[in-house]
């Protein structure tokens, strides 16, 4: 923890399905305290609004700080969402929270200003602000993890669409005809190729085709198939693990050069929890470089030469650090 400095202070919150994190973060973006809390999503909507005040009031308390000395709160959700109204639709990871007018109650609580985004946008717009991209004036932001979140940053502007639905990259088509399913019940999305579920159900399809690995030999009853169990076989040199990882990658380079083709980014980050080790494993460095390579080998030269690709660097933060960023860019502009 460090010490609150001059200028005013932001508390992000980040609500996922399974845990609730909110952290207090300065005019600069550093983070004075965090805290995390389960969200208890199954408990209904009210109750996770709950949740939500016990996690900031901890981190409040972890900076010793009062929520007085909050000029606004940020709040990041899963969609589907109406941002200009602060409603939650039906977001597929808060099953229940239907039509809930999420910012107001969130408002009301903590009796602060508060502003509503988008989880992957809020990430995204950390990472811009605070994180790997903050001498980047436009940015395009992966988070892989269940599965395929985005964000596209433009001059300090979040591309949330008009009915605030953009930036949803996961949902981009990479495969017109006899396309993966996606969990959306769409075939052939970005997701259903570059996810965990996905990189789960081509391990169980190859085990399927009578392929071996060293992944199966440590599957039981404790242990269950999962991305970081393949990533530590890959790392050993399992060659089923390395090829479907690998696979994922390239797929992954395909889609960034689309969407590099549309809005000519300075960046391309990658983050969320599948990472594989990042630059610390040789399986996570090798991922890296084979999105790169996909992309150099499709993109318009200038754009193979001049965009950076690269791991991502607040990781679990970037969540509130983004919407405590988004609770900022609000006030500065006057929108709260």
């Amino acid at each position: 923890m460090t010490d609150p400095q001059t200028g005013p202070l932001y508390l992000g919150i980040d609500v996922g399905g399974t845990n609730i994190k909110a952290g207090i973060v300065t005019d600069e973006g550093n983070v004075i305290a965090q805290a995390s809390v389960p969200t208890e999503a199954a408990q209904g909507p009210d109750n996770g609004v709950g949740q939500m005040a016990q996690a900031s009031q901890q981190a409040l308390k972890r900076g010793s700080l009062t929520i007085d000395q909050i000029s606004a709160v940020g709040l990041a959700t899963p969609g589907t969402m109406d941002i200009p109204a602060g409603l939650l639709l039906d977001p597929p990871n808060l099953p229940g929270w239907n039509d809930y007018p999420v910012r107001q109650k969130v408002s009301d609580v903590l009796g602060r200003p508060t502003i509503l985004q988008n989880d992957a946008n809020a990430a995204a717009y950390g990472e811009y602000w605070a994180g790997s991209a903050s001498n980047a004036d436009s940015l395009v932001f992966f988070t892989l993890g269940t599965g395929l979140g985005g964000g596209l940053i433009v001059d300090d502007t979040i591309v949330q669409g008009e009915h605030s639905h953009g930036s949803e990259l996961g949902h981009t088509i990479i495969e017109m005809d006899n396309g993966r399913l996606c969990k959306t019940g769409q075939y052939g999305t970005l997701e259903a190729y570059c996810s965990a579920t996905a990189l789960i159900e081509r391990f169980h399809e190859a085990m399927k085709a009578g392929r071996s690995s060293s992944v199966s030999d440590r599957m039981d009853d404790v242990t269950a198939l999962s991305p970081l169990l393949m990533a530590e076989e890959a790392e050993k040199g399992d060659e089923l693990a390395i090829e479907l990882i690998l696979e994922m990658a390239r797929c992954l380079g395909a889609a960034t050069t689309s969407i590099v083709h549309v809005i000519d980014p300075t960046m391309v980050l990658l983050g969320g929890a599948m990472t594989f080790g990042r630059h610390e494993t040789r399986i996570g460095r090798d991922f890296l470089s084979r999105v790169r390579d996909e992309f150099r080998r499709r993109a318009f030269p200038v754009l193979a030469e001049q965009v950076t690709i690269d791991y991502a660097e607040l990781g679990g933060n970037a969540g509130f650090i983004g919407a405590a960023g988004c609770a900022r860019r609000a006030v500065i502009r006057g929108l709260i």
